[in-house]
């Protein structure tokens, strides 16, 4: 078995699912000063995420699904996953953004699966409460090692892809760590950086 894992947000896709969300009721700029501060690792991932989400109560779950599934995909994302499966890589992807967005994007471009967070709503709007698998800075890597142990997959056969502070938990447990686009935090850990907009040349990278 052999395993590549994306992050979602400015990896997969160009962007940032809150800011979108934040765009709608006009406080993109709020959302994408805490967004930085935990992608910097200035701040812990839990808190960051509970804030930003707090901030889109009362948002309509209708909204928030329209704008989700019709997020940018990032240069590149099908020329990489079709690559990478060609070469025998299972794809997955680990975000610490929402279902909502990352169901709708691994139907589309041939994913294997996805780990993500809920928007909890009520009565057809979101609470501003959320719950899920990658809440934390460690929760990357520990379901990275949980899919390894059940697979029997090495670190030699994962190869793990993000942009951010909270991806540095996951890059421990793959011998090709590639930075995309990624802050300098994240730089440091990895072995390979792309600093261009093109996730196709993660291919040129692994051969």
């Amino acid at each position: 078995m052999k395993l590549a894992v994306f992050d979602f947000d400015s990896t997969l896709m160009d962007g940032e699912t809150l800011e979108f969300l934040a765009k709608e009721i006009g406080i993109q700029k709020q959302i994408k000063e805490i967004t930085d501060q935990a992608m910097k690792g200035e701040i812990d991932f839990f808190e960051s995420l509970n804030k930003r989400v707090a901030l889109l109560k009362g948002l309509e779950i209708k909204t928030v699904n329209n704008i989700c599934e019709n997020l940018p995909a990032m240069n590149g994302v099908e020329k990489a996953i079709k690559g990478l499966k060609k070469l025998g890589y299972k794809v997955v992807c680990f975000s610490g953004g929402f279902k909502n967005a990352t169901i709708p994007f691994i139907k589309k471009y041939g994913i294997d699966c996805e780990f993500s967070n809920i928007l909890h709503e009520k009565n057809g709007k979101l609470t501003g409460l959320v719950g899920g698998e990658m809440m934390f800075n460690t929760s990357k890597g520990d379901m990275l090692r949980r899919l390894q142990l059940i697979t029997g997959t090495s670190a030699e056969n994962t190869i793990t892809i993000g942009d951010g502070a909270n991806d540095i938990s996951m890059f421990q447990y793959a011998k090709t760590r590639i930075a995309f686009c990624a802050k300098p935090i994240l730089k440091e850990k990895a072995n390979i950086i792309i600093d261009e907009k093109d996730l196709s040349l993660l291919l040129e990278k692994i051969v």
